[in-house]
């Protein structure tokens, strides 16, 4: 049985409809609603081949049929037509992320806040993995007499601040000095080079005080490094799904909030996902749990290295189209904002 032109454009028709719906559509709805050029008696006769074909399914409760993971796959591989945002709403959502530009994460969850109010659906935004990140400026704050600030700025944008509670005193020249010792020992190195000194020899000096500083200085600083290989998952719009027919059922509700709360789960799966703009529909996720959910992601780079991801994940019935725009163009506008400001920063 042939997948012809007409078949081609009924089921089309029927992805748009119950997209926009979420109801089974009949024969008799998209005979009024859609130019076919067919009679419905003719419409039902390619639903039932189509159904045969494995594109559509038939709940038991209704006439109308719905489409498959099959459907949704042929769809977006060939007969999506990709939306363009209009410019109105590029230009807002480009305003709306420029002036959130901070430290990369704070960026990173907005970014993921602001893709969630734009789909309505459960967003989520991962930073990049660390590793070669290059180490660009390393300061120490006086907070009190016995605490101060250990503060690490990468290239990419990521601050890094810990307080520390020191046994002894300091005093301000020496933690200026600690400063700058730091600095240039660690500048330019990626944060796995970094964590390969040792840390007896590093930042050395044969001022008593400093000494002593260092002692109490570099086992934080070394543990910092490490946190700062992880990556870090925002999420956002997580009570978005009761407001999705799909998700009436409290069963399928809390299945889906059990997979998004495996906040490990979720980011390891995330991190094994290709680079670019991937749509993954249903059992293609290889994962049981959601074996009804699709989920599209896009990568965006920082300093044209560090890759992170941005995305959505919500029921089988989407709008692929538009909101794969958005992604992107969220993406895109991610990784610009890094090249414009990822140099500004002065290192003194």
């Amino acid at each position: 049985m042939d997948l012809n032109e007409r078949k081609l454009k009924i089921l089309q028709a029927i992805i748009h409809d119950f997209v926009t719906t979420a109801e089974p559509v009949g024969s008799r709805t998209l005979s009024k609603k859609y130019d076919l050029g067919v009679s419905p008696a003719t419409i039902r006769n390619e639903m039932s081949d189509l159904e045969e074909m494995g594109y559509l399914t038939h709940p038991h409760t209704s006439a109308g049929r719905v489409p498959s993971q099959q459907a949704y796959r042929l769809y977006v591989n060939d007969l999506m037509n990709k939306y363009e945002l209009p410019e109105e709403e590029k230009a807002r959502i480009a305003e709306e992320l420029y002036s959130n530009v901070r430290e990369l994460d704070k960026t990173v969850e907005y970014a993921a806040k602001l893709l969630s109010n734009i789909t309505n659906l459960t967003s989520f935004a991962m930073t990049p993995k660390q590793d070669q990140d290059v180490l660009r400026f390393i300061n120490l704050l006086p907070v009190d007499e016995r605490t101060i600030v250990l503060m690490i700025v990468s290239e990419s944008g990521k601050v890094s601040n810990m307080a520390l509670k020191l046994k002894n005193g300091y005093d301000e020249d020496s933690l200026a000095l600690m400063s700058k010792n730091m600095t240039y020992t660690f500048k330019g190195k990626t944060i796995s080079e970094a964590l390969t000194l040792d840390i007896i020899d590093t930042v050395h000096s044969d001022v008593a005080a400093m000494n002593e500083l260092r002692q109490s200085v570099m086992p934080s600083f070394m543990k910092t490094l490490e946190d700062m290989l992880n990556v870090n998952l925002y999420m956002d719009g997580l009570t978005n799904i009761f407001n999705i027919p799909e998700y009436n059922d409290i069963d399928r509700a809390k299945m889906f909030m059990e997979l998004i709360n495996k906040k490990e789960d979720f980011t390891k799966h995330l991190i094994q996902r290709d680079d670019g703009l991937l749509i993954t529909i249903g059992t293609e996720n290889n994962d049981e749990s959601m074996a009804d959910c699709s989920m599209i992601t896009a990568t965006y780079h920082v300093d044209g290295r560090l890759v992170g991801k941005l995305g959505v994940i919500g029921p089988t019935r989407m709008k692929y189209s538009e909101i794969s725009s958005v992604i992107e163009f969220l993406t895109d506008n991610l990784s610009n904002a890094y090249q414009i400001t990822g140099g500004d920063d002065d290192d003194d």
